[in-house]
């Protein structure tokens, strides 16, 4: 196919990576911008078409797929809107906000024939894919750690809906959990959730959790997130069953705040118009990826709520 043409819905933090990637290095041309605020319209690239609202880009704007960098509660409707247009797209992760929504997605997905593919960037990170490169031809992995860190304030910039339990789907889990089951699910295979501990502040966010997984082949997996810590963490580390221990730092060379992400985002877009172009497919038979990590996300919060008691679930629901 010929170069295609991207709408970018959503000019939040996120989108200055995707800005650059497009650019700069993505096989692919901003064809529109959207975004309900004028600030960040006027920030958008000089001579690309501008709209308020993604119905208005889906009704107007030539484009062949769709970025969507909206809060997360906004996924599904945008996202829905977009593939009944049979628009490709590229959604941020989570996927959606509630799972069924998400399998509501994944349904029109394969109806309409259209690609729905999720932004999980870590895939990208030159570290991790050194290290399962270092790994590939030794011992299998028996137990991996993923550790993903930060304080959330700082990441969050304007973007305040992070710290909204209803507009982030809950907090770290529903938000940074994905990226991190992403990333067991692609050392190890599929897993389930077998433990999780989950805390929470006064607001009802997430703030800390433990996920303990089991894939398949036996491998146990530890997830560890924190939206309070101090500084930014996000780690791997492997344990082969011959007892040899390997870790990747994802920020390795990485100094700037939220530097790794120049380079990452390069090969969101860069997978992403291999899908547009067939070369590709945006996930597993079963359904697009993001839809598995969802999944490990739900089993994580029904782990946690089984494990409170009727009145602790009241007073800590989003």
């Amino acid at each position: 196919m010929t170069t295609p043409r991207i709408g970018l819905i959503g000019l939040g933090v996120i989108s200055r990576f995707y800005l650059a990637a497009l650019a700069h290095e993505a096989p692919a041309e901003l064809a529109a911008v959207c975004d309900p605020d004028e600030t960040g319209l006027a920030g958008a690239p000089p001579g690309v078409p501008r709209y308020r609202n993604h119905h208005e880009l889906l009704r107007h704007a030539d484009v062949d797929a769709v970025v969507v960098n909206v809060p997360n509660d906004l996924h599904y409707p945008v996202c829905r809107d977009a593939l009944a247009a049979g628009r490709a797209v590229c959604v941020e992760k989570p996927l959606t906000t509630k799972l069924s929504d998400a399998r509501h997605l994944a349904r029109l997905s394969l109806d309409a024939g259209v690609p729905l593919f999720t932004s999980f960037h870590r895939r990208y990170n030159t570290e991790v894919n050194a290290l399962r490169e270092r790994i590939a031809a030794q011992a299998p992995i028996s137990s991996l750690t993923v550790r993903y860190e930060e304080m959330i304030e700082e990441h969050a910039g304007q973007d305040r809906w992070y710290l909204d339990p209803d507009r982030c789907g809950g907090g770290c889990v529903a938000d940074n959990g994905p990226n991190a089951f992403d990333l067991v699910r692609l050392f190890v295979g599929d897993v389930r959730v077998t433990e999780a501990a989950v805390h929470r502040d006064a607001h009802g966010v997430d703030r800390q959790a433990t996920v303990l997984l089991g894939a398949a082949s036996g491998a146990v997996a530890r997830v560890e997130l924190d939206w309070s810590y101090p500084g930014e963490r996000k780690t791997i580390e492997a344990r082969l069953a011959d007892g040899t221990v390997h870790t990747a730092d994802m920020l390795a060379g990485h100094p700037e705040f939220k530097g790794s992400l120049w380079h990452e985002y390069v090969g969101v877009l860069r997978d992403f118009t291999d899908v547009l172009a067939g070369r590709r497919t945006a996930g597993p038979p079963h359904g697009p990826d993001g839809l598995a990590a969802l999944e490990l996300v739900a089993d994580t919060y029904a782990h946690e709520r089984a494990g409170r008691s009727p009145s602790q679930q009241e007073a800590t629901r989003p």
